[in-house]
Order: structure tokens, then C-alpha cells, then sequence
């Protein structure tokens, strides 16, 4: 992607970003690319403002974001390249949301090229509200796996992108079981052909964003995923055989919530449970529901974006 030029353009449109937030109490500014830049010299301009609140930056890849950190900014990467600006802002501010940088509530100034490439021409002002809590680092310690909190977190973003994207126009519902995985596949077998056999650990693990684009695709056959505490995917298109029994459980529930509750009960893995029919995430611990988002956790206050959860149909 283009590298971004200090010009003299561009920074004055940083300069009136930091000019803004100071004057208006604003709690962070998210600068959003399409490529690297001089993050140092950006520093340098932050401190020559007197600008000392966090500033985000956002660009499609971590390679990029190379020697971002170490200026001083808080660095997010987004691998939605072909994405609309507004999906791009959007992720923006949920990554930086989950990762802490900013909080539900928080005002935030966006600076951001809308028309022409390489070129910042746009800055808004927006306040988050609580939808736009997301599952944050301390959500998912809470739940005290060994499995580690990267790999949680990956899988989690992949299940909520399927929650609210679907594929092909319709709904998807998946299930991801991750952790203890020996232990996992003493419940398992297969309901079809597994296309992710057969190769090696790098071109399954989902820190890889085209193997979670693989994963999205799968996602549209019966059959859970099987995740190493690596982030591997160990297996696909499994039928979980567990029973129920001693279970306690929402009405309304498919399926796989039943089966992610069941697997969880009689192993140490952790479930993620996408519902088809409304495109809620829920994880499952222990055979007990730990936690829930909704698909409204993707929506922002400011762009009014409405969300109609489909009609149900097939397992959830």
C-alpha cells in the first residue's frame, strides 16, 4: 500500500486534529491510512503541539506498523485492505477499543483520507456509547484457561466477522472449540471431508488472515473447529459426540450451544458458538455460558447503522 507523506497538506490536517481535540476535552485521535508513514516525525509533531493524548494509527498490515510502538503511538492493524472506508474506520475504532486504548463513552477525533489517496482530507468527531463495548483483554482473563489470550482473542474477532457478515449475503452459524485439544478429539469425528488435513501448522494457523478468510468459508459446513492453543486449527468438520446430561440451558438454544456447553463440561477447552440465526457469539467454560456479544457490539452511534437480525434457519 502507499506510504503516507508528512506534506505540508497532511500535516496541517494533524496539526488542526490536535488543535481540535485539545480545545473540545477530546480523549484520543485515530489516524487512519493507507500505508505506513514517518511514524517518529508524527511523534515529533504530537509533542510539538502539545499534543499528549493517545493517538491511534491504523494501516492494513502489522508490517507496517513497524516502528510505530516505539514512537510512542498505539499502533493497530486491520487487514481489511479492500474494505469501504467506513467497515475501515469502523474496525478501527473496535480494535482500538479492544485492546484498551480507548473505553465506551470516549470522544474521539478520526483523521482519514476520503477522497483521494495519500492525501488526509476528512476529521470527525465522535462519541462511542456503550454498544460499542467489545470483548476487552480483562473479559478474557476472566476466564482462567490455559489457553493464551492472543489465541482467544483471534478466534473471538473470526467469530464475531462471521456473526455479523455472514457469507455469500446469508447467514452463518459456527463453532469453535479451542484448547485441549488431545482431550477434544476423544468426543470427535469427522461429518465430511477436511480440507484443512494434510497441511502444515503454518498454513492453519488463524493468526494468518487467509487462513481465516478459509475459516469464514468453511464456516458454511456442518461441523466444528478444532483449535490448538497455538492458534492452530487441528481440525475442521467435526461432529462433537458428547451427551447433554446436568446441563442447564438457555430456551431457544441449537445445537451447538449444546454441544459447546457439553465439550466444555467434560474438557478444559474453551467454546465459541456463533448463532446462524442472530449472529450472537457466545463462549462457553466449565459447560456454563461465560460470555455473550451481540451483533449490535459492531454497530456506532454517530453512523446510525440499523441491524436486523435474519429470519432463523438451520442449526444454531
Amino acid at each position: 500500500m502507499a506510504t503516507l507523506r508528512l506534506t505540508k497538506h497532511n500535516t496541517a490536517m494533524l496539526t488542526s486534529a490536535m488543535t481540535l481535540v485539545n480545545a473540545i476535552s477530546v480523549d484520543a485521535i485515530v489516524l487512519l491510512l493507507e500505508g505506513a508513514t514517518d511514524w517518529q516525525r508524527l511523534a515529533e509533531l504530537m509533542a510539538k503541539n502539545g499534543f499528549d493524548k493517545p493517538l491511534i494509527v491504523a494501516v492494513d498490515s502489522i508490517e507496517e506498523l513497524d516502528g510505530a510502538a516505539e514512537a510512542g503511538l498505539k499502533p493497530v492493524a486491520l487487514n481489511k485492505e479492500k474494505a469501504p472506508l467506513l467497515e475501515r474506520l469502523q474496525h478501527a475504532l473496535l480494535e482500538a477499543a479492544a485492546d484498551e486504548f480507548i473505553k465506551p463513552n470516549d470522544e474521539i477525533v478520526a483523521i482519514y483520507g476520503g477522497f483521494t489517496s495519500g492525501r488526509l482530507d476528512s476529521i470527525s468527531h465522535l462519541k462511542l456509547d456503550e454498544r460499542m463495548r467489545r470483548l476487552t483483554t480483562r473479559d478474557l482473563q476472566s476466564l482462567e484457561s490455559s489457553v493464551p489470550l492472543k489465541t482467544l482473542k483471534v478466534v473471538v474477532d473470526l467469530a464475531v466477522q462471521i456473526g455479523v457478515e455472514g457469507r455469500e449475503g446469508k447467514p452463518v452459524g459456527a463453532l469453535f472449540v479451542v484448547g485441549d485439544t488431545r482431550s477434544v478429539l476423544k468426543h470427535a469425528s469427522d461429518s465430511g471431508v477436511d480440507p484443512f488435513r494434510g497441511y502444515n501448522k503454518k498454513a492453519r494457523n488463524l493468526f494468518d488472515a487467509r487462513v481465516q478468510e478459509d475459516a469464514k468459508e468453511l464456516s458454511q459446513l456442518d461441523g466444528a473447529f478444532l483449535i490448538n492453543a497455538d492458534g492452530t486449527i487441528e481440525r475442521s468438520r467435526q461432529m462433537l459426540e458428547v451427551l447433554h446430561e446436568d446441563l442447564n440451558m438457555s430456551k431457544g438454544l441449537g445445537s451447538r450451544h449444546w454441544a459447546a456447553a457439553a465439550i466444555t463440561r467434560r474438557t478444559k477447552a474453551v467454546a465459541i458458538v456463533v448463532s446462524q440465526s442472530t449472529g450472537t457469539v457466545r463462549l462457553y467454560q466449565n459447560g456454563f455460558l461465560k460470555m455473550q456479544i451481540e451483533p449490535m457490539d459492531k454497530g456506532i452511534k454517530w453512523q446510525e447503522i440499523s441491524f436486523k437480525p435474519p429470519s432463523a434457519s438451520g442449526d444454531d
